[in-house]
């Protein structure tokens, strides 16, 4: 008597923790979370936090505030302003500009402490700076992060004091003063709500039921307000994002130049390949069947037969070669694109002049790239254009090479049309390069091809 499996269940996959206030806000249980309390404790802190900075920044600002004032008196009694109000102004600047960052940095250290109640933590990006005060003054007041910092410490004394602040007074404090209005009454207390006064419980009951809305609903604008700080706070404090950023560019550029030398590679053993391997062997074939022809009678079947096999034999060995010689020819390799351009000019179809001005040999990729780029370009100008004449140009500029060909075809090409224009800007691409092109009806059209070519390649 067999046994039954034994039926499993697996239980339903719990869905990841929110991170910060918009996650949390997307699920049901928000109200019943600890995110509305975590995001009101974010807002409140900041309004303390921006009041003490600014107070701390009080010197440096100073010379601003009062020339504030001196203004609104200068404008009531109808004078201009004057040199010492322009004075006043530089100083109030230079001031701020000159200690403001020696007092971002440590707000911005503790208000990335401050961040994780609503944020996954942040990291900072300042430089090691040891070796004194001076040098530790000059790497901070040279690096992007303590201005980066700075402008977060004006935004938080200004704007994000001032939002956090509204954002409370109109919602948890308007919920709160409004759900408190009966007691306050009942009390002996008016309460006034312009142009109204009210100083009986009983129709105050509409304005608590009113404040009770408000404070359920509160939760809502509060985590928003919250998240858009942090989003901000992350844009300028943390330095994580950049640094992962870059170091993923550095990687995507290594394996795109390791994806380039696999592919040169590829082709070098093809190439071997084709010209030691089937190339000689048609050779073989093509001599062997020259003596067997030689051998038949004249004028027979037999030679007739043998001398199609062996005109076909050197066709096909023709062909060969121009396959190899259009994957890299050995010119290319021997004297790089100063001679390889020219010849390839003079095998073109359609007659080309060329212009080739480059001072130094080029990475072998970036020769590839180029001779393909000319070869395929040639190639559709004589199939599609209707092209009469073609000027072939190379030339560096700077640290790009330039590769282009204008021709007086008829114009109108399209990338999409089956022309070799797509598959000629994603092999550009491989190196880091674009491609332009400008075909309008008629002609002429021109291809432009920039391939990156550091100095040091």
């Amino acid at each position: 008597m067999s046994a039954e499996p034994e039926e499993t269940t697996t239980p339903p996959r719990e869905a990841a923790a929110p991170r910060t206030p918009l996650e949390a806000l997307r699920r049901r249980c928000f109200p019943r979370s600890s995110w509305p309390w975590r995001s009101l404790a974010y807002l409140a802190s900041t309004v303390v936090v921006g009041a003490v900075i600014a107070a701390l920044n009080t010197p440096f600002t100073f010379p601003l505030l009062h020339l504030g004032a001196v203004l609104e008196e200068m404008v009531r009694g109808g004078s201009r302003p004057s040199w010492l109000l322009a004075s006043l102004l530089g100083l109030g600047l230079t001031l701020l500009l000159l200690f403001g960052p020696l007092v971002a940095v440590p707000v911005a250290r503790f208000e990335r402490w401050r961040l994780r109640l609503v944020h996954p933590p942040v990291v900072g990006g300042h430089r090691p700076a040891d070796g004194g005060v001076l040098r530790w003054l000059r790497v901070r007041y040279t690096e992007a992060a303590t201005w980066r910092e700075f402008a977060y410490m004006l935004l938080l004394v200004t704007v994000l004091d001032t939002i956090s602040w509204s954002v409370l007074f109109l919602t948890v404090g308007a919920g709160v003063f409004l759900l408190a209005s009966p007691g306050a009454t009942a009390l002996g207390w008016t309460v006034d709500l312009f142009p109204w006064s009210f100083d009986d419980p009983l129709r105050t009951l509409p304005l608590a039921g009113l404040g009770l809305v408000i404070l359920l609903v509160s939760p809502y604008p509060v985590a928003l307000a919250a998240h858009a700080h942090t989003a901000l706070a992350r844009v300028l404090l943390d330095d994580r994002g950049t640094d992962e950023l870059r170091s993923e560019l550095v990687e995507v550029t290594r394996s795109r130049a390791r994806l380039v030398d696999a592919f040169e590679a590829e082709r070098r053993r093809i190439e071997r390949d084709l010209h030691d391997g089937a190339q000689q062997q048609l050779i073989s074939l093509a001599m062997q069947v020259g003596l067997a022809r030689m051998d038949a009678p004249p004028g027979s079947d037999m030679e007739r037969a043998l001398s199609s096999v062996h005109a076909q034999a050197k066709e096909i060995i023709g062909s060969l070669r121009e396959i190899v010689h259009g994957i890299h020819p050995k010119i290319l390799s021997d004297r790089g694109l100063p001679s390889a351009l020219p010849d390839l000019a003079d095998r073109s179809a359609v007659p080309v002049r060329t212009r080739v001005d480059l001072p130094r040999r080029l990475p072998a990729h970036v020769e590839g790239t180029a001779y393909y780029v000319a070869a395929e370009s040639l190639s559709n100008i004589a199939k599609h254009a209707d092209a009469t004449s073609v000027r072939l140009k190379a030339a560096l500029d700077g640290d790009t090479l330039i590769v282009e060909t204008t021709d007086d075809g008829r114009g109108g090409a399209d990338p999409g049309g089956g022309t070799g224009l797509t598959g000629l800007a994603d092999r550009v691409a491989v190196v880091g390069g674009r491609i332009w092109l400008s075909s309008p009806p008629g002609g002429p059209t021109r291809l432009r091809a920039e391939i990156p070519c550091p100095a040091s390649g």
